[in-house]
């Protein structure tokens, strides 16, 4: 550990306060191992048996070939999937004379030293991932497991993953101090206490060489920056969305497609950014659970551009209800007015139109008219002395 004269040194050299570094972390009742799928903190003297357990983690998978024999002469999978914090996953390949199991702790290979994760899933079922991911079983990128999670190695374990919350806060206020354009939005400890990653979200290209070297100085681990967009952010800090559950990107979305106005123009939407935006900023990503569902609906519709042509006058299209199968259209001289029209209709209408004939009115196809409200200014009604006349 550095001497008191050198740490002031450090101080004055970079221009920092002194009540910076004097800062404590407050303790607070907050379990850290939740983000790493444990429902409880693991205790050392203790199997730890249940303290991995399904559905009680993000992204979590469910084995649906549990129970399935496998095939005969086939050769047993060696790969297991082992979650670390977060949405992070990785595959490792077993010794041949190890045996593991969902919720065992492993010592796994990492860069440098070791990691310790949590068995996410075995058996067949990691073959199917694999393919899902684009990842060869017989590839030699695929890093080994090097035992289950020893004593030490869980005492190690327990010691870095409770110093993330107060270096994510120390982090930050030196982040600030050096006027660097960024925001360190998650920490992560490495198993063996001696690597951390700092996730961070900015706008623009940041230096940040001499932040590096004074949290290096500060907590004696190696560093390393990892930059996140606006949705990654979002799904490790999650949330509650505006339909009343968990946000989507930190419960089971993997990956982030892009998000268009043009979706929400397809389902008629008002383009209306406050109400679009999740809590990330962006569009929200649900817009594209039924962005396909509305396009095939909508090639069995007529053309809206189309006007229609009667003896009464032209209409024009409004609005449609999709998935009633209704067209709203208003005359060009009455536009307060709308008659919704089924899609039937319409095409029967615009057939008639195509042989020169013009059916006498709109009304006669209509299912429901719609008549707009008139607007009725209400300046009178703060009147002070309108309860008079009661």
């Amino acid at each position: 550990m550095p001497d008191q004269p050198a740490e002031n040194e450090l101080q004055e050299k970079n221009g920092l306060d002194k009540e910076l570094f004097d800062y404590k972390p407050v303790n607070r009742p907050f379990n850290p191992f939740l983000s790493r799928g444990c429902c409880q903190p693991p205790r050392l003297y203790h199997k730890n048996e249940s303290v991995f357990e399904h559905q009680c983690s993000k992204f979590d998978a469910f084995d649906w070939m549990k129970g399935i024999p496998p095939v005969e002469g086939a050769k047993c999978m060696d790969v297991v999937e082992i979650r670390f914090k977060n949405s992070r996953k990785d595959f490792f390949r077993m010794p041949p004379d190890m045996e593991l199991q969902i919720g065992d702790m492993v010592a796994v290979e990492a860069s440098p030293g070791h990691d310790i994760g949590i068995v996410s899933m075995t058996g067949e079922l990691v073959r199917f991932q694999l393919r899902k991911k684009n990842h060869q079983t017989a590839s030699e990128e695929i890093k080994k497991v090097y035992r289950k999670a020893r004593l030490t190695d869980i005492e190690k374990w327990i010691i870095a993953v409770e110093q993330e919350l107060s270096t994510l806060y120390r982090s930050r206020a030196i982040a600030e101090q050096l006027g660097l354009q960024m925001k360190i939005n998650d920490v992560e400890y490495q198993g063996d206490n001696t690597k951390a990653i700092f996730y961070y979200t900015a706008d623009d290209r940041v230096d940040f060489r001499e932040l590096i070297k004074l949290l290096a100085e500060e907590f004696k681990i190696r560093i390393e920056m990892r930059q996140i967009g606006a949705r990654q952010e979002a799904s490790r800090l999650g949330g509650i969305g505006a339909c009343g559950r968990e946000l989507c990107c930190s419960t089971w979305i993997n990956d982030f497609k892009s998000v268009t106005t043009g979706a929400a123009r397809v389902q008629q939407l008002s383009l209306n950014p406050q109400k679009l935006a999740g809590q990330c900023g962006k569009l929200k990503c649900c817009l594209n659970y039924e962005y396909e569902t509305y396009l095939d609906a909508l090639k069995e519709l007529p053309n809206s551009e189309i006007r229609l042509k009667t003896k009464r006058g032209e209409a024009i299209h409004q609005k449609t209800d999709i998935f009633r199968r209704l067209m709203w259209y208003s005359y060009l001289s009455d536009m307060n007015n709308m008659l919704a029209i089924p899609v039937d209709n319409v095409l029967l209408v615009q057939e008639e139109n195509k042989k020169g004939n013009l059916p006498e009115k709109l009304e006669d196809y209509c299912q429901i008219k719609e008549k707009k409200s008139q607007f009725e200014s209400g300046s009178g009604q703060d009147d002070l002395t309108r309860f008079d006349h009661l």
